[in-house]
């Protein structure tokens, strides 16, 4: 699959948007304690044949890019790897130290797919999906795999 990068434009907002909600239920997203609204955010798209089949929101400071949401609507073709390839390219040429990213403790598949790509666990912070629920009421209980979804993980690529 030839997969291109590539920030997004305004001529991609409406596609982008109905990606994040179809994947998010809504574009905003609760992260170690942080609301952000995916919509908000630096985001890049990865393209197959003219198609968006891929999202990725970030933020970065003088040390990290942070991940905040990738989405492969694509799966298993290498759009995540792409996207991922093009945060670490991001984030090095802003003379980032690091990339980061949270996840939560039910999401068995990332955590496979963050691990194969160099990242590692760096914090697990119990309850905090109990948390954000808090402020986002429509997380539920249980996540993949029958999981309860209840905590973060911390995952991290130091530069």
């Amino acid at each position: 699959m030839n997969i291109r990068v590539r920030p997004a434009s305004e001529d991609d907002t409406a596609r982008i948007t109905a990606a994040l909600v179809d994947s998010w239920g809504s574009t905003v997203v609760v992260g170690h304690g942080t609301v952000y609204d995916l919509t908000t955010l630096p985001t890049m798209v990865a393209e197959h044949a003219g198609e968006i089949v891929g999202v990725l929101t970030y933020v970065v400071d003088s040390a990290a890019l942070e991940v905040v949401s990738i989405d492969a609507i694509d799966r298993h073709r290498g759009v995540g790897s792409a996207l991922l390839t093009a945060a670490v390219e991001t984030a090095r040429s802003r003379g980032c130290e690091r990339l980061w990213l949270v996840t939560t403790n039910d999401n068995l598949d990332a955590l496979r797919f963050y691990q194969r790509r160099g990242l590692r666990i760096v914090g697990v912070t119990p309850g905090a999906v109990d948390a954000a629920r808090a402020v986002k009421p429509a997380i539920p209980d249980t996540g993949d795999y029958g999981i309860p979804l209840r905590d973060e993980l911390t995952l991290e690529l130091v530069l």
